[in-house]
């Protein structure tokens, strides 16, 4: 598989400023915060698909810019998810969840940036010559299978990186240090149980992959999570009368298949 830019999916990306309220139902004026907060997220999925439009012939032009601009897209779609937690967290269990805690992981760490960790397969690959510097080394791309195998778009992130924040054992310098041990541990045990982060490692180890050069799909993790979240609020009673939101919830509260042991694996290898 040739070396590319992997565009994101057409789901959800806003910038929202965040907000930590207490929200518990039936109170309408917080019932109403929530459904803002989903109304922004499904806003900005579709001003995110304007830019996955827009991609190709930004990539003709100027390549940095392209990407640049997919990668804010994808961290603001952390940043709504976040700020949707924040106004909903007595509501739904995100930390119950492997996907929607990972989700919380990423925007936390990207948005308290104090590391150099976190930056996209189109980053790592296009800028600071890493094509060159990496000229013929092989990337294990893994990617969760949604719908028996239905296309998904891909955006990637590095595993160690991931394992790197919460994985005590590696003694790592980047460990999320607001989360004390335990649920370090916790999260460590869902990601390697729930989403087989561990498999994917076992899998690396087995083709002789070096750590730096392991890749995940978040996408497919994403459609899960939203799955989860927009039903819940969907069962509650809230009210997704927007177009953007009936379409967004209509889309992702139907069945959406995504058995996580159902992993796809895919070698890039650099010319």
């Amino acid at each position: 598989m040739a070396a590319k830019l992997f565009l994101l999916d057409l789901d959800f990306a806003c910038k929202k400023n965040g907000m930590s309220i207490d929200v518990s139902f039936p109170n309408g004026v917080r019932v109403e915060v929530i459904k803002l907060a989903i109304d922004k997220l499904s806003n900005s999925m579709r001003m995110y698909s304007e830019v996955c439009a827009g991609f190709d012939r930004l990539k003709l032009v100027d390549r940095e810019e392209a990407i640049d601009n997919l990668d804010r897209a994808f961290e603001a779609k952390l940043e709504a998810f976040h700020s949707l937690y924040d106004v909903s967290k007595s509501e739904f269990d995100y930390f119950g969840n492997a996907d929607t805690s990972l989700l919380i992981l990423l925007r936390n760490a990207i948005h308290h940036r104090d590391h150099t960790l976190f930056h996209s397969w189109n980053y790592e690959m296009f800028h600071n010559k890493s094509l060159e510097k990496n000229s013929g080394a092989a990337f294990l791309m893994a990617s969760h299978i949604v719908n028996s195998g239905a296309y998904t778009s891909r955006y990637f992130y590095r595993l160690d990186e991931i394992l790197d924040r919460i994985d005590d054992s590696r003694a790592s310098p980047y460990l999320e240090n607001k989360m004390g041990k335990k649920n370090r541990e916790k999260l460590t045990k869902q990601l390697n149980e729930d989403l087989y982060f561990s498999s994917i490692a076992s899998q690396a180890i087995s083709e002789r992959y070096p750590s730096k050069q392991i890749y995940i799909n978040i996408v497919p993790i994403f459609i899960s999570a939203m799955s989860k979240v927009f039903g819940h609020f969907k069962d509650k009673g809230v009210d997704f009368s927007r177009f953007d939101s009936d379409v967004n919830v209509s889309h992702f509260t139907k069945i959406m298949c995504i058995d996580f042991k159902d992993i796809d694996f895919k070698q890039v290898r650099l010319p």
